[in-house]
């Protein structure tokens, strides 16, 4: 492989152990200034609010084709609609993304 691909690997791996540590070491140094009988209180509420916000913001991104055209629209739709139906079948996480995937995948190589 070539330096930058290394580069680049090291920089994606170095970005993601830092996007797991500082909050974890932020809330830990935070907890132990609190008292112990706060619990789930000590923690702000920004924080309670980002993961379901990111989750979102994943799933927008992901509802969007990359090459807006029919066939993308059409997968990306169809793709969404098996996902949902498998889900409220078993209420479950993988089946659903797996059944959505392939879903996609499959009107996209019987249009291209």
């Amino acid at each position: 492989m070539s330096s930058a691909l290394w580069l680049a690997v090291l920089a994606s791996a170095l970005g993601t152990l830092l996007l797991r540590l500082l909050p974890l070491l932020w809330m830990r140094r935070r907890l132990s200034r609190l008292d112990d009988s706060e619990g789930a209180e000590a923690l702000p509420q920004w924080l309670s609010i980002l993961g379901p916000l990111m989750i979102a913001a994943v799933l927008g991104v992901s509802l969007v084709p990359r090459h807006p055209d029919t066939g993308s629209w059409l997968a990306t739709g169809l793709g969404v609609l098996v996902t949902l139906a498998v889900w409220r079948r078993v209420r479950s996480l993988g089946w659903p993304v797996a059944a959505g995937v392939a879903t996609y995948g499959v009107v996209v190589l019987l249009l291209g």
